[in-house]
C-alpha cells in the first residue's frame, strides 16, 4: 500500500479502481500561409462552433449542477469574445502569415502564462481557464476527439482537468478524481464542490496506477493505492456512513423548513470561509446565516484590500442566488488575534478591545469593510451583522459611518442595495436593552457562545472551567427568549447563530420561544429540518 498526500477541495471518501486520464497531444505545426484573411475566416468559424459547443454544456451543466455552476461555461464563452485574446490571434496570424491553430496556441500559452504569474490567486487560476477555451478551438480546427476513460465507476486520475472535461463525465461513472495540477480556487474545483465529487489536487500522479485499486480520502486530503484490507474495510465502514447522510439528504432536499403547525423557521448555515459554500450547498441550506468575515483577516499578513473583500462577498452572493447571506462584520480580538492589528495586550481580552469596538476605534478598516459589503450586495441578498453591540448609542455611530460609505458610492456611480442591517445579541446589556434596540434594526442574531460566557462568568477558552459551563443554563434560554420576545413585538426577527442553535435537544423548545431563525454548521441543516419539521407543538 502507497498513500500520497494532496489538497482536498472536496470532502467525501471515494473507494475504486483508478483511470487515468490521458489527453490525446495535439500536434501544432506552424505553417507558412499565403491568405491571411481566408485564415482568420477559419479561426472565426472554429470560434463560432466552440461557443455553441459551449452554450451546449452550459444547458448540461445547469442540469447537472444548477446555474451557479453553469456560469463557468458563460465565463468561458465570455474569454473567447475577449478583445485582447482574438487581437493577439488576428496579429499572429497576418504578421507572420501562419495557420489558424498555431496562432491559436501561441496566444493561448501566452495568456495562460500571463495568468499564472499574477500574485493573486483567483486570476492564477484563470490560467487553466485560457488553456481550456483555446484548446476547445485547436480540437474544432484539427478534428480533435476526446480523451477515452473505462466504462466502469471508477477513480479519475489525470495531470489536470478542465471544466468543460470534467462536466462531461458520466456522473454515475465518476467516483472522484485526481490531479497533479489544479487550484482549490479554478471552476473545475468549483464544478467537483458543486457536484460533491470527492476529489484532490497538486499529487504526483503515476500512470502505472491505472487500474489499481485506490481510495480518496476528501477530509484529510490523503490517496491511497493498493489498500491493505484492514485500511479499506475502515473506509468501506465510513462511505456506509456517507451514503447513509446522502440518504437522508435524499428525503428532506428541497422540502421547507415548517413545523406541523404552519410556522417557517429559516434555516441557514454558518461558514468561515468561501471554501464552505460547497457544503452549504450540499446541506439544502435555505441561506447563510453568519458568514465570519474575519477569515480574510486572519489569513492575510496585512489588512485585506476593499477589492479582495468585495471579490469574496461578491462570490458567496452570486453563489447562493438571491437566497440570503448575512456578513458578520469584522470580529477580531479576544481569542482571534491578529498581529497586524497592532492590539495591545490585555489581561481580559474577552471583554477588551475586540470586534465592534475595534471598528469604531478605527473607522477607516470599518469603512472599507463597508463598501465591500455594500458593493457586493449589487451582486445578491446580503444583510448586514454587527457583532458586540451593547448599546443603542453604537447603533447610531454605525449608522453614521453606513450614511457616509454610501454617500461616497453614491458620488462615485457605485450601485449597491438596500440591506438589511441586524446585530448579535452576545451580552447580557444587549439583553435588556433588546426591547429598545429592536427600534434600531432589521434582525438580532443570538451569539449564544459569547453570551453563555459573559452571563455565567466563566471563560469558555479555560478547559479548567468546563464542569462549570453550562450552554443550556436556564438564566441563557431565558435570555433567549426575552430577546425573541422583544423582537417580535417591534416586528423584526430574531435568530440563534451560536452553537447552542445546532443542540437537537433544545430545537423544539426554541420553536416553542418563537424563534424564526437557526443558523448552524451545514451538517447539522438536514437533522434539525427533520426535527422542526416533525414539531406539532405550541410556537409564539
Amino acid at each position: 500500500m502507497e498513500v500520497f498526500k494532496g489538497k482536498a477541495i472536496f470532502s467525501g471518501i471515494a473507494i475504486g479502481p483508478v483511470s487515468f486520464y490521458a489527453k490525446d497531444q495535439m500536434q501544432v505545426k506552424r505553417q507558412r500561409i499565403e491568405d491571411a484573411d481566408a485564415e482568420i475566416n477559419r479561426y472565426e468559424a472554429a470560434k463560432a462552433t466552440a461557443m455553441e459547443q459551449l452554450g451546449e454544456l452550459y444547458e448540461k451543466a445547469v442540469k447537472e449542477v444548477g446555474e451557479s455552476g453553469a456560469q463557468i461555461f458563460e465565463v468561458h464563452q465570455m474569454m473567447l469574445e475577449d478583445d485582447d485574446y482574438n487581437e493577439s490571434v488576428y496579429s499572429i496570424i497576418k504578421t507572420q502569415m501562419v495557420n489558424a491553430e498555431y496562432a491559436v496556441a501561441t496566444t493561448g500559452d501566452n495568456f495562460s502564462e500571463m495568468f499564472a504569474a499574477m500574485e493573486d490567486e483567483y486570476f492564477r487560476a484563470r490560467a487553466a481557464d485560457m488553456k481550456d477555451i483555446s484548446e476547445r478551438i485547436l480540437s474544432v480546427l484539427t478534428g480533435g476527439g476526446q480523451a477515452k476513460i473505462s466504462d466502469e465507476p471508477s477513480i479519475i486520475v489525470a495531470d489536470d482537468l478542465a471544466p468543460s472535461e470534467t462536466v462531461q463525465f458520466d456522473k454515475s461513472k465518476l467516483l472522484g478524481f485526481v490531479t497533479r495540477h489544479g487550484s482549490s480556487n479554478s471552476h473545475t474545483a468549483i464544478l467537483a464542490r458543486t457536484m460533491n465529487i470527492p476529489a484532490l489536487i497538486q499529487i504526483d500522479i503515476q500512470e502505472s496506477w491505472n487500474g489499481k485499486m485506490a481510495i480518496i480520502d476528501g477530509f484529510t486530503g490523503d490517496f491511497y493505492i493498493d489498500p491493505t484490507d484492514a485500511v479499506m474495510e475502515v473506509y468501506q465502514a465510513k462511505k456506509t456512513e456517507q451514503e447513509e447522510r446522502r440518504k437522508l439528504l435524499a428525503t428532506q432536499k428541497g422540502k421547507p423548513t415548517v413545523t406541523k403547525s404552519g410556522k417557517a423557521v429559516k434555516l441557514f448555515a454558518n461558514i468561515g470561509s468561501v471554501s464552505d459554500l460547497a457544503s452549504v450547498l450540499e446541506n439544502d441550506a435555505g441561506g447563510i446565516g453568519l458568514f465570519r468575515s474575519e477569515f480574510l483577516y486572519l489569513q492575510s499578513d496585512t489588512y485585506p484590500t476593499e477589492e479582495e473583500q468585495f471579490k469574496a462577498y461578491k462570490m458567496v452572493a452570486e453563489t447562493m442566488a438571491g437566497k440570503k447571506v448575512i456578513i458578520r462584520t469584522l470580529d477580531i480580538g479576544a481569542d482571534k488575534q491578529v498581529d497586524y492589528f497592532n492590539l495591545d495586550k490585555e489581561e481580559n481580552p474577552a471583554m477588551g478591545l475586540r470586534a465592534l469596538r475595534i471598528c469604531l476605534t478605527r473607522p477607516e478598516i470599518f469603512k472599507t469593510q463597508l463598501r465591500a459589503l455594500l458593493r457586493a450586495s449589487a451582486y445578491g441578498n446580503i444583510a448586514i451583522m454587527y457583532p458586540m453591540v451593547t448599546s443603542v448609542e453604537e447603533v447610531h455611530r454605525i449608522k453614521e459611518i453606513v450614511a457616509e460609505v454610501k454617500a461616497e458610492l453614491d458620488a462615485a456611480s457605485i450601485k449597491y442595495a438596500d440591506v438589511e442591517q441586524g446585530v448579535m445579541i452576545e451580552t447580557p446589556a444587549a439583553v435588556i436593552i433588546s426591547d429598545l434596540l429592536a427600534k434600531e434594526v432589521d434582525f438580532f442574531s443570538i451569539g449564544t457562545n459569547d453570551l453563555t460566557q459573559y452571563t455565567l462568568a466563566i471563560d469558555r477558552q479555560n478547559p479548567n472551567l468546563d464542569e462549570f459551563y453550562n450552554e443550556k443554563h436556564e438564566a441563557v434560554l431565558r435570555m433567549i427568549e426575552m430577546v425573541v420576545d422583544n423582537a417580535h413585538k417591534e416586528g423584526i426577527w430574531a435568530g440563534i447563530c451560536g452553537e447552542l442553535g445546532a443542540n437537537m435537544s433544545l430545537t423544539e423548545r426554541f420553536m416553542a420561544m418563537g424563534v424564526d431563525e437557526l443558523s448552524v454548521s451545514p451538517t447539522f441543516i438536514l437533522p434539525i429540518r427533520q426535527i422542526i419539521r416533525d414539531y406539532d407543538g405550541p410556537t409564539k
